[in-house]
């Protein structure tokens, strides 16, 4: 059974694995999807802090994950044709959008599913960016190291 997901993947954290750990359990096979920023801002405000190839290369050492594929239009069916998914599995924010009806539609003529999934509550990259952004830097000094000067407010 060959299990495919989509997303961002924008600063991957234990959510992500979370839900990619669940995608194992219901198949022999994952696949996930990763969205390259142009198909990021074309449903969210901000694009991805974390570069596309990148991206892809941290889902690829994952052992719960056994291949990563791009994609660049909003659109679900062409890769659900090409790896001959059996799940889909979506996340708890998924919506009623024309792509999702279309993949939706199409697995289920075809007599697979879609697996819909919460979302683990322990972080979402979303958070972690207004973490990071609500930071301030200290006030440091580096006088224990040679040519380096006092970074000072």
């Amino acid at each position: 059974m060959l299990v495919y997901t989509v997303g961002t993947f924008d600063m991957l954290h234990v959510g992500h694995l979370a839900l990619l750990n669940q995608c194992r359990t219901f198949g022999d096979e994952v696949v996930v999807g990763v969205a390259s920023d142009t198909v990021v801002a074309s449903y969210k405000p901000n694009v991805p802090v974390i570069p596309l190839n990148q991206r892809k290369e941290m889902l690829e050492a994952l052992r719960c994950v056994d291949k990563v594929r791009c994609y660049y239009e909003l659109e679900y069916v062409s890769a659900c044709k090409e790896l001959d998914v059996d799940i889909f599995v979506v996340g708890e924010d998924w919506g009623r959008n024309p792509h999702n009806i279309a993949v939706e539609t199409y697995l289920a003529a075809k007599g697979k599913k879609v697996v819909q999934v919460l979302y683990n509550p322990r972080t979402s990259s979303t958070a972690i960016k207004k973490d990071v952004m609500a930071q301030t830097l200290p006030i440091a000094r580096y006088s224990d190291k040679p040519n380096v000067a006092a970074i000072t407010s």
